[in-house]
């Protein structure tokens, strides 16, 4: 029950400045805006939009429109990569700040068996498909890796979970850009059915991995008087 309070406080946190500044943001980083926005930082636009991006961790930034003026600005390839970068490195960036707090402030957070419960959902089979698909939903993206930093799920399958969620989500964002549409729904279609297959191919390979690290660790365990 405290795991859905810590949930409601997370995802308040996040509406709330757009509450207040959503307006604001949304008409000045409109696509078009966006667009224009960057284009006056020059060969620096690259970095103002990722800055933007890693921005809407806390402001109410219209990631998707960024993303679109990236591909905008410098094509559907380039942009994309921009976009995604932008987007992961949000998302290490709340889970990074989270997992920084260590165990006992999580469990004093979120309670000992909601923690674990937490630990329990984002270690297992669904906590990948969870983060990878969370990229394209809005306020979404950061409650979950805020919870996925709270329950300490593995920096790597937290990693490569967050990839599959954004690499489509930025190439699908760049490619509107680049394109000059204005409607986002081939793009949005995109990056949420991407995120789930590029999991589901992307899972067993790393369990593969883990497989062969935890079979070269015991081989490596050899009694010494042989």
């Amino acid at each position: 029950m405290r795991l859905f309070w810590l949930f409601l406080v997370l995802a308040l946190a996040v509406l709330i400045p757009f509450a207040i500044w959503g307006d604001f943001f949304e008409t000045l980083f409109s696509s078009e805006g966006a667009a224009a926005w960057l284009s006056d930082f020059g060969p620096w636009a690259w970095a103002a939009g990722i800055g933007l991006l890693v921005a809407d961790l806390f402001l109410p930034v219209p990631g998707t429109a960024v993303i679109a003026a990236l591909g905008y600005v410098y094509g559907v390839w380039v942009g994309g990569l921009l976009g995604a970068a932008g987007s992961i490195l949000s998302g290490l960036l709340a889970y990074g700040l989270c997992r920084k707090l260590g165990h006992r402030a999580a469990e004093w957070i979120a309670g000992r068996e909601d923690l674990k419960k937490g630990e329990h959902l984002f270690g297992g089979a669904a906590g990948g498909f969870i983060v990878a698909l969370s990229r394209w939903l809005p306020v979404m993206p950061e409650v979950v890796a805020c919870l996925a930093g709270l329950a300490r799920m593995p920096f790597g399958r937290f990693t490569v979970a967050l990839c599959c969620g954004g690499l489509p989500l930025g190439f699908a964002f760049a490619a509107v850009g680049a394109a000059g549409r204005a409607n986002p729904g081939v793009a949005i279609a995109l990056s949420a059915a991407l995120p789930p297959v590029l999991w589901s191919i992307a899972r067993p390979l790393l369990n593969r991995h883990r497989r062969r690290a935890a079979e070269t660790a015991h081989g490596s365990r050899v009694d010494p008087e042989r």
